[in-house]
């Protein structure tokens, strides 16, 4: 089984990888589209700001000492 620590850190890791196609989005303009619909760059805005709150949450919790190793 998976420790807390290292769960927090593949979580952190993941977050961090959307957070930054979301980046990688808003620095090249490039457009997305579901079914018609094109997916506004506002959305991406979020997507940085959520995913890389998350990231760090889970890297800091991941290095507090009482963490299960």
């Amino acid at each position: 089984m998976m420790s807390t620590k290292t769960f927090l850190r593949v979580v952190g890791t993941i977050f961090t990888i959307v957070g930054l196609v979301h980046l990688l989005r808003l620095l090249t303009g490039f457009q997305v589209m579901f079914g018609g619909w094109e997916l506004p760059f506002w959305v991406s805005i979020v997507g940085v700001i959520v995913a890389g709150y998350l990231a760090y949450n889970a890297f800091g919790l991941s290095k507090k000492k009482n963490t299960k190793k």
